[in-house]
């Protein structure tokens, strides 16, 4: 309380007992003990209302004891049912939550993790693929903020998502691993990875890679051997020993027919060898029989072009070659597509030249085109000239119907620099993303597509999309999704398909342990996205014959069905729309693979290196007696005293009301008594 307040609050208390006398002491004739009492119940009443007057504020300190986290993950993949570790597993769970002392001293969560990390305590041990980066990556988002140990319960061996050794780098915690599956070595021989291309061109050859590795102390014989259905396409004898525990061995297939051929590379097993599952692997190649090549052609040099390479290349189906003008016009018939790069004064024979192959084409402005020519050369669309230049953002038109577009958070990019001035177009266009500027979406393209004369084009009117695939990579830590982005557009100008009311993506074949999902989109008449439909997959097992349904689910602007529950094999399936006589048909394959079979034992080493980098202790699930105590004893997770300290002001005491009132009623009450009123 500060000096001021205090010294008001003294004179308040001088001013209320000279009021109170003055009152029964000097101006009254009532004399004795009941005139004292009178006179205290005034002054208690006076110095009441000076203390609402001034309102001093005092301070409220409140103790509470914070106990730290626990934060329990357990590892819920089917390599703990593989290493007969899950009945372990349910039982350390049990003697976790069932412990007093334990939730006692810890605030306990309990976290499983497959692909995926969720808040729960139930197991099935079911999921296909295990992410322990993901693990570290969540908690530390939510715990690094608070003292939380953490009890990893998990084999060590991680099938997906990065290196979980360096996450404790970026999580703050103790990390405890209960170490499920001992140190036990095994004599096993691996197919440890295999390497191939997923496209291959007919009558072609095809390189594929594989490395064996064997763990054992002694010498032994073995073959590699691929064969596609019951014919073995190349075999080679393998020998390995303590020293040479693995092999590299490259060699080519022939592609002899088109679509989708299936392999089984498998190397031999050794007698008692016991684990034989991670001697196979099957793989797919689908053969094709052309390639789409795109000339991307410019006459200015810029970082552009670099990424639109790198985004067409990322499908083997595609090559694009950078090339000047005149580059191309002495090798125009080698392509099916055309990217034409901020066409300058050079470009007149070029857009004669591709109008002369009825190539289709992708125009892409910025700040040096010659806009003045562009306008002459073509009469689809027309660019005011105002020799200014603007920054545009992007924004995804929601309804744009051509081809599946993924919403990669475009608002999020960076702006594009293009003419300023208005883009008309003399032509029916759909716009794929419209021009924001400061905010404001405007009603103007800056990049669409349309159709003439059987040939289909796209504009662009903004340099700088090189950006964009550096921001694609910050937010997905991959440039995949704006590869595909790219890919889908060239895709569909690539080709003189008509457009359709549903469209279907799918790839031919899967493996094993990748997501099976098919994306559609469904349109009303007027090409205007349909929300409200109702879409079912019918699939059919082509070995079993056995048929099964699934619904669509619709998210953002696509419709969206998760197969990945199916059984290895290949199946025909059709989309249709319920209440409509729409529908499309299609085949895929499902290679039979489970990474997480692949191990024998855990990954000892690397849980125990977690353990001494992140000032932790390792245990096995077979000497789990001691980690409850240990955890409980650790001086670091001791429960701490805090204190909140919080300034209240008097006003908000509602007990100085009730002296006011109670001290007025007694006066009152003894005034009447007495006949003084």
């Amino acid at each position: 309380m500060q000096t001021q307040t205090i010294t008001f609050i003294i004179i308040a208390g001088i001013i209320a007992l000279s009021l109170a006398l003055f009152q029964y002491a000097y101006k009254s004739k009532l004399k004795g003990k009941r005139a004292w009492i009178l006179t205290a119940l005034r002054f208690v009443t006076y110095f009441s209302i000076f203390l609402l007057l001034i309102n001093p504020k005092f301070d409220s300190v409140t103790y509470y004891n914070e106990k730290p986290n626990l934060v329990v993950a357990v590892d819920n993949s089917e390599s703990i049912n593989y290493l007969n570790q899950s009945q372990n597993t349910s039982e350390l769970i049990e003697t976790l939550k069932s412990s007093e002392a334990l939730n006692d001293n810890f605030n306990v969560e309990f976290y499983n993790f497959g692909k995926e990390l969720q808040q729960s305590d139930s197991l099935s041990f079911d999921d296909k693929q295990s992410n322990l980066a993901l693990v570290f990556e969540r908690l530390s988002e939510v715990y690094n903020n608070s003292i939380s140990p953490t009890l990893l319960i998990s084999d060590g061996n991680q099938t997906y998502g990065n290196d979980y050794a360096y996450m404790t780098k970026r999580y703050k915690q103790s990390v405890f691993p209960v170490i499920l599956g001992d140190t036990t070595t095994y004599t096993d021989l691996k197919l440890q990875q295999l390497n191939v291309n997923r496209y291959a061109y007919l009558k072609n050859k095809f390189p594929v890679e594989v490395i064996a590795t064997y763990n054992g102390n002694t010498s032994v014989n073995t073959e590699l051997r691929i064969s596609a259905g019951n014919t073995t396409v190349f075999s080679k004898p393998l020998t390995f020993s303590k020293e040479q525990t693995s092999q590299i061995v490259n060699f080519t297939l022939p592609a002899n027919r088109v679509g989708v051929t299936s392999y089984r590379a498998q190397v031999l097993p050794l007698d008692n060898e016991k684990n034989t599952i991670n001697n196979v692997k099957n793989f797919a190649v689908e053969v094709i029989d052309q390639k789409t090549n795109v000339a991307i052609v410019s006459d200015v040099l810029h970082p552009d072009l670099g990424a639109l390479k790198k985004s067409i290349e990322s499908n083997e189906q595609r090559n694009a070659e950078i090339l000047s003008s005149t580059e191309f016009l002495a090798k125009s018939g080698e392509f099916q597509l055309v990217i034409v790069y901020q066409p300058t004064n050079n470009f007149r024979s070029l857009f004669s030249e591709i109008d002369k192959l009825k190539l289709n084409k992708i125009v892409v402005a910025g700040s040096k085109t010659n806009w003045s020519l562009l306008n002459q050369l073509q009469s689809n669309y027309k660019q005011e000239l105002t020799n200014q230049s603007e920054e545009y953002q992007p924004s995804l038109n929601q309804n744009y119907g051509t081809f599946i577009i993924d919403d990669l958070s475009f608002g999020e990019f960076p702006p594009l620099s293009g003419e300023f001035g208005e883009t008309s177009f003399t032509v029916p266009f759909e716009t794929i993303l419209y021009k924001t500027i400061n905010g404001n979406q405007i009603d103007e393209p800056l990049l669409a597509t349309f159709e003439i004369n059987d040939k289909r084009e796209a504009l662009l009117v903004g340099e700088g999309i090189w950006r964009w695939r550096a921001q694609a990579f910050i937010n997905e830590n991959s440039f995949n999704t704006f590869d595909n982005f790219i890919g889908k557009l060239v895709q569909y100008l690539s080709t003189n398909q008509r457009r359709t009311r549903l469209n279907v993506n799918y790839e031919s074949f899967y493996n094993g342990n990748e997501n099976v999902r098919i994306i559609a989109q469904f349109f009303n008449k007027n090409y205007e996205f349909e929300d409200n439909a109702n879409l079912n997959i019918t699939l059919k097992n082509k070995d079993t014959e056995e048929t099964k349904s699934f619904p669509f689910v619709l998210k953002n602007t696509n419709y969206e069905v998760d197969l990945s529950g199916l059984e290895s094999g290949d199946y025909s399936f059709t989309v249709k729309v319920n209440d409509e006589n729409i529908s499309k048909s299609g085949e895929l394959k499902i290679l039979e693979y489970n990474v997480e079979q692949q191990f024998l034992n855990a990954n000892v080493s690397k849980l125990e290196s977690l353990a001494n980098s992140s000032d932790g202790k390792s245990y096995f699930i077979d000497d789990t007696s001691t980690i409850i105590d240990d955890l409980i004893n650790d001086s670091r997770f001791a429960t701490i005293q805090k204190s909140t300290k919080k300034v209240v002001p008097l006003i908000d005491w509602k007990y100085l009301l009730a002296l006011i009132a109670l001290s007025l009623a007694a006066e009152w009450f003894i005034r009447k008594y007495n006949g003084l009123i």
